[in-house]
């Protein structure tokens, strides 16, 4: 087995804690109260459930630390210490309806001396597969007990790229159809499965060779770049730049995907 910290336990026991509920009302999907949060944005009585589980088993652990999480908020804590970062449900709207592709995540951030915070350890964990996709930085990624890395391909013929499509309310259609139209000719497929966090888990195990998607939440993609990056690929914004979070821009590969994916998606943009 891997070495892992005591906090990634307790993260990893928190998701846990939260999963049987999840798996449950999946199968009773047709029964759950759901409310209206925005246009084609739906929250669930399950993802609320699953949100409020994590806090309580986190903020139990780490009484003085924040929290940003999908539902609630950002919670304040001590500036000093590190947050966690919560998206309880990833792939809601598959989740509602009776589609099995989405997945809990936690990150943690930590402050760092030169005033700015830090990605240090990150979970993504699939409920009905219980795969643990999980990193902590400086020891790898890992799918559980097996240690993972981002694909070795280089041609993107042969590259399989995962996306985020927008839709009702959220996103640049015409930003996303001139990358679509850049890429989509010199790859071998384009997926849009509908988690983001689960889509970056899978760029870091090797199962997508690339992804880019933008209008994400931090809560998104904190666990998934954290995970990509420690299984030995990269994560940048449209630009190559190293603030996707700021610019709300998300381009994972491995080393030489990435680059030929830059030049498509820069180009597209000029």
């Amino acid at each position: 087995m891997p070495s892992h910290s005591g906090l990634f336990t307790v993260i990893e026991r928190a998701a846990r804690k939260a999963a049987p509920r999840l798996r449950r009302d999946f199968n009773e999907v047709q029964n759950l109260q759901v409310s209206r949060k925005g246009p084609a944005d739906f929250v669930s009585m399950a993802d609320q459930r699953a949100e409020q589980t994590i806090w309580e088993e986190l903020s139990h652990a780490r009484p003085d630390w924040g929290f940003l999480m999908e539902e609630r908020g950002e919670i304040a804590g001590d500036p000093a210490k590190p947050r966690f970062i919560v998206d309880p449900l990833d792939g809601t709207s598959n989740f509602l309806h009776g589609i099995p592709h989405f997945c809990i995540s936690i990150a943690v951030e930590e402050p760092m001396a030169n005033g700015k915070r830090e990605i240090t350890t990150g979970l993504v964990y699939q409920p009905l597969t219980d795969e643990s996709f999980w990193a902590e930085k400086g020891r790898g990624a890992w799918l559980t007990d097996q240690r993972l890395r981002v694909s070795s391909r280089r041609d993107l013929s042969e590259a399989l790229i995962a996306t985020g499509i927008p839709f009702l309310g959220h996103g640049d259609f015409a930003q996303w159809s001139r990358i679509f139209g850049a890429v989509a000719p010199q790859v071998a497929g384009i997926r849009r499965n509908g988690a983001a966090a689960l889509d970056l888990a899978w760029v870091a195990a090797g199962r997508f060779d690339g992804f880019w998607e933008s209008d994400l939440k931090p809560w998104d993609v904190a666990a998934g770049m954290l995970l990509v990056k420690e299984a030995g690929g990269f994560v940048t914004d449209y630009r190559g730049g190293d603030r996707p979070i700021e610019r709300n821009e998300f381009l994972a590969a491995n080393d030489g995907l990435h680059s030929k994916l830059h030049k498509l998606v820069a180009g597209a943009l000029r």
